[in-house]
């Protein structure tokens, strides 16, 4: 939940200092992508502090090297949220990002079903983290267009 408050705040204060002047924040869509990329900022460097053990339990127990893979993602997190600052990369970072929400779907669904601790606390309900994952989908892809 943490995540989407991190979000829509952020892209209100962008938009914000749109009005004031900033051209690349003057439109909703042109702001949403710098929104966004606060957000991965955010959810990727939780990759790389304590909280990477919580993530590393939410991989499916299928996959090797849990750790690894909490890493990696990470880092792609990184990336995609600097391709969505540069213009010329920017539609191909939203569909990476696209597609690496969708990868990791199974251990938000598997992490809001097994109630697995996120920062101490349960992670976010099931009937909440999809729809939320939906609308971080569909928010890239209007601001990446």
């Amino acid at each position: 939940m943490a995540v989407l408050v991190v979000l829509l705040v952020s892209w209100v204060v962008l938009r914000g200092m749109g009005e004031l002047g900033v051209a690349v924040l003057e439109t909703w869509q042109g702001s949403a992508g710098y929104a966004l990329a606060v957000m991965f900022v955010m959810t990727g460097s939780a990759h790389f502090t304590k909280m990477k053990h919580d993530l590393e339990r939410m991989v499916p127990r299928a996959f090797p090297r849990p750790m690894w893979i909490v890493y990696g993602t990470g880092v792609l997190e990184f990336l995609g949220a600097a391709g969505l600052l540069v213009p010329r990369v920017r539609s191909v970072a939203g569909w990476c990002l696209i597609v690496l929400l969708v990868a990791m779907l199974p251990a938000n669904i598997r992490a809001a079903r097994e109630r697995l601790p996120l920062r101490g606390k349960p992670a976010t309900a099931l009937w909440l983290r999809v729809p939320m994952q939906m609308f971080f989908i569909g928010m890239i892809w209007w601001a990446s267009r």
